[in-house]
């Protein structure tokens, strides 16, 4: 295995000397699973159970304390009740230990303020001493047989995995790891409380391990949003996939603010903005984890191309095509050669098409087909990785020959190969476990199946196409010079407590090279009048009357006003009901298609940009997408090409073709703008951005400033 790297976590993770506290040999005791899992897991450095009631433990001389131990220890693991923890810490800290394991939960019924939980990890701070926990499961460093963990679990797990699994849920890292043998992890965290380390320092230690191959997280949130983004930066860097289930989703629009934006960004979005950043491939239940997991795990490089698969069943090759194309993964389109080779082997009846159905008549040449039939799938240069898609036999097993067909394939391309069942089958089997670990993962069920594949194809386009951001390059045409010139400009317009009202508003994106439709402020009918003429008509009016919001729903918006008597009429109805204060503009006379971009604030992560379709589209269909700023015209394409209405941007029913290129310039533009005035915008709402068939017009501009609550404008 070789020498492993050094790394801060290593008296936690790696310690050369453990002591337990509370340990035992009652059964079904903390206590006792913790020292039969340190001595099956295969510990190789002194042991020291501590407890006064008891001369020895599984053999080992046990300790009445830790001041009578033969030395100092690196780790500590607590088997005690919360009751007797606050002491524990304390004489933890004295003995001089560098590291701790928390299994319970530090609650007790009648607690003085600050709580137990509160001073445990005010205690752990001010150490420094290094703590897995509290209320977690521990942790099994397969990779060098310490399972530090307080509850029972299966007796095979191998050293040398690959695999690092770091869960905020106990349960969803025991649900794994105890049942699933096809996976060899070489670190397995429950994290708990993390009153000490977090899960990004974790996934740190797993990253500089010279095994880890993929990282698979049940993440409930991030403590430390910012190193969270560092470690998952660092994982994209040394080409190691991670793998997220992020719990907790909340409603979209689940609260209202003075922007449409604001009603769109639940704190979910932000994390998915993330994981977008970094490539992290997120499913949606522990199936599509572990499945997701075994497939990176398996050695060979997925190169490009789609999927090919062979099945003996058309109606389960049906399945295949119908999934496929409801989760996204693409399928192979064979060559004229491909196709050439398959029709001179299969049987008369069945077409030479991927996904291919490569069974009819049986007999004894069956298996000879069906292995040459993948053979010439895999060889086909559009494919990049290959399945053989097969029932499982009785029992949950597989039958060999299902096995001769994925070596075949493998043999003829060097490419990624699956069996898969339609159905759930068994990760116990022998052969099941050993093709596995062979690096031919045998998985079970097809569409978690397929979410890993996207998973696979997703990473490799991601790693292909990744690029450092340099903000200074990614709002090109617009100079450097310029943008300096507008973040300084902006930085002492807005120090202290000022608001910006819509005309000033428009002013600030345009600084930002965004295409922001011109206006002229008037307070009255004279002012309004010549602001018309000055434009030249048709003109739209707007109320600019501060502490307006959502202006429409106030007949504050009047469009295609065609003359000076029209805009008199107009002007003197809306002073007398919202006020004097109102915005002259030009009529935008260019069709096109209604857009929103927008900027809000969120608590963890902070600015987001969001880009979807106008007026209550976004909220009400929720069609959105959102992203970290800054970023370039590229990743706005991306993001809007989720959007599930994208197909009106391409033109729809005679319809021109929009300029979604120019939308997503203006996108980028608005990240690098928050990105640099982050610490005084707090929202931006951008409703609508009219996209033509060349270029795009933002109509309507809200800022919503950190320093002051007040906003005006938006439609």
């Amino acid at each position: 295995m070789g020498e492993q790297a050094c790394h801060p976590l290593d008296p936690l993770l790696r310690p050369r000397s453990i002591a337990v506290l509370g340990a035992s040999e009652r059964a079904d005791t903390v206590g006792q699973e913790i020292m039969t899992n340190l001595l099956q897991g295969g510990f190789e450095g002194p042991l020291y159970p501590v407890n006064p009631t008891r001369e020895k433990v599984l053999g080992l001389r046990c300790f009445p304390g830790l001041e009578h131990l033969p030395e100092t220890v690196d780790m500590v693991i607590f088997a005690i009740a919360d009751s007797r923890v606050e002491k524990a810490i304390d004489e933890t800290i004295a003995h001089g230990a560098r590291a701790a394991t928390i299994f319970s939960p530090l609650f007790l019924e009648e607690d003085t303020q600050p709580n137990l939980r509160e001073r445990i990890a005010g205690k752990i701070r001010q150490s420094g001493l290094l703590v897995c926990g509290a209320n977690g499961m521990g942790f099994y460093n397969f990779h060098d047989g310490i399972w530090a963990c307080g509850f029972d679990t299966r007796h095979n797990h191998a050293r040398g995995g690959n695999v690092t699994l770091i869960s905020h849920s106990g349960s969803g890292m025991a649900g794994i790891i105890d049942c699933e043998e096809r996976i060899d992890f070489n670190l397995v965290v429950s994290t708990g409380q993390e009153l000490g380390i977090r899960m990004d320092q974790f996934m740190d230690f797993a990253i500089e391990q010279m095994d880890t191959r993929v990282i698979g997280l049940f993440m409930e949130t991030a403590r430390d949003p910012n190193s969270l983004s560092a470690v998952l930066e660092k994982a994209a860097d040394r080409g190691i996939p991670v793998v997220a289930l992020k719990v907790g989703r909340t409603e979209l629009a689940a609260r209202l603010t003075v922007s449409h934006s604001g009603a769109l960004a639940g704190r979910d979005a932000a994390y998915q903005a993330l994981f977008d950043r970094h490539g992290v491939q997120r499913v949606q239940d522990m199936d599509e984890l572990t499945t997701a997991l075994m497939l990176f795990a398996q050695p060979f490089p997925v190169g490009p191309g789609g999927l090919a698969g062979l099945h003996d069943s058309g109606g389960e090759r049906q399945l295949l095509i119908d999934l496929a194309d409801r989760v996204g993964v693409p399928l192979t389109r064979l060559s004229a050669e491909s196709t050439s080779k398959l029709e001179q082997l299969l049987d008369p009846g069945l077409e030479a098409v991927n996904p291919l159905d490569a069974w009819s008549n049986g007999g004894e040449n069956a298996d000879r087909i069906m292995d040459e039939c993948f053979a010439a799938l895999m060889s086909d240069p559009g494919t990049s990785v290959g399945a053989v898609v097969h029932d499982r036999a009785p029992e949950g097993k597989i039958y060999p020959r299902y096995v001769g067909y994925l070596e075949e394939g493998h043999a003829a391309s060097g490419k990624p190969v699956f069996l898969v069942s339609n159905h759930q089958g068994t990760g116990v089997d022998p052969l099941v476990i050993a093709t596995t670990r062979r690096g031919f993962p045998v998985v079970d069920g097809l569409r978690p199946f397929l979410i890993g594949i996207r998973c696979l194809f997703a990473f490799r386009d991601f790693q292909l196409e990744r690029s450092r951001f340099d903000t200074s390059a990614e709002v090109a045409p617009l100079p450097h010079t310029e943008l300096t010139q507008a973040v300084e400009k902006w930085t002492a317009r807005l120090r202290g407590p000022v608001s910006l009202d819509e005309h000033e508003a428009g002013e600030l994106l345009a600084d930002f090279g965004l295409p922001v439709n011109a206006s002229i402020s008037a307070s009255s009918l004279d002012q309004a009048l010549a602001a018309g003429e000055q434009l030249g008509y048709p003109v739209v009016l707007k109320s600019a009357q501060p502490g307006l919001h959502h202006k429409t729903e106030l007949a504050g918006v009047v469009l295609n006003i065609s003359g000076p008597a029209e805009l008199e009429e107009h002007y003197h109805d809306m002073a007398s009901r919202l006020g004097p204060q109102t915005l002259v503009c030009p009529m935008v006379a260019r069709p096109g298609i209604e857009m929103i971009l927008g900027v809000i604030s969120d608590d963890q992560f902070g600015p987001l940009v969001i880009m979807g379709m106008g007026g209550v589209h976004a909220e009400l269909m929720e069609d959105f997408a959102c992203a970290l700023p800054p970023f370039n015209a590229a990743t706005a394409r991306k993001a809007t090409d989720k959007l599930k209405q994208r197909r009106l941007l391409d033109g729809y029913r005679g319809q021109p073709a929009c300029d979604i290129d120019a939308y997503c310039d203006a996108a980028a533009r608005l990240s690098v703008m928050v990105h640099f005035l982050r610490d005084k915008i707090d929202e931006v709402d951008i409703n609508p951005i009219a996209v033509h068939a060349q270029g795009c017009t933002a109509l309507d501009a809200l800022v919503t400033l950190k320093s002051s609550a007040a906003a005006t404008g938006n439609e």
